[in-house]
């Protein structure tokens, strides 16, 4: 599986897959949730090692106001069904118009690093974070880059299952927190 998403990200190519069993797609689909999932963790550990080596401060985050004034089945509809609808609509979904175009790998990549600097938006906009943004926000980087090879290889619906089970794999731990009333500090 890496070394096709090495190939994949030397020289991006919109080929559909339309031979696949859904079993070979499901297979595929699971390896690409835990890389993504894999990713964002090392990433995110990543990031927040330097910020304590470096004692940056980067605010609130946004997950913190969406936790505070919303119901779990709330959060869980907007994370889980909402934001992977709409973002894979306007981050995948107009991949299909360059499909056959030479700047096909181009403007994935945009897409791609669009995808995760939107993301920016859900801590407090400093100077730090916006410098510190393409490190804040590479896990979504790169789990957007594995959301543009899934969406090219089998399809929209695909990139939005995939994103929502991630969200959901993400969520649903800190729904249960919330639901609980665990206190974590």
């Amino acid at each position: 599986m890496l070394p096709e998403l090495i190939v994949f990200a030397k020289k991006p190519i919109y080929a559909q897959d339309v031979n696949s069993k859904t079993s070979d797609k499901l297979r595929l689909f699971s390896i690409l949730l835990v890389l993504a999932l894999c990713s964002s963790i090392i990433l995110l550990i990543l990031a927040s090692v330097i910020q304590l080596i470096f004692n940056i401060e980067v605010g609130e985050h946004a997950i913190d106001d969406l936790f505070n004034n919303n119901s779990e089945i709330k959060i869980f509809f907007l994370a889980v069904i909402v934001a992977p609808f709409f973002e894979e609509l306007i981050f995948r979904g107009p991949l299909i118009f360059f499909k056959n175009s030479k700047y096909f790998p181009i403007i994935l990549y945009i897409f791609t690093i669009a995808f995760g600097l939107v993301h920016i938006s859900n801590f407090e906009l400093t100077t730090q974070v916006l410098l510190l943004s393409p490190l804040l926000v590479a896990p979504q980087i790169s789990v957007g880059f594995l959301l543009g090879y899934i969406r090219v290889k089998f399809g929209l619906f695909w990139s939005m299952a995939l994103h929502a089970c991630y969200n959901m794999v993400l969520i649903v731990p800190l729904l249960l927190v919330k639901l609980l009333d665990i206190p974590l500090e």
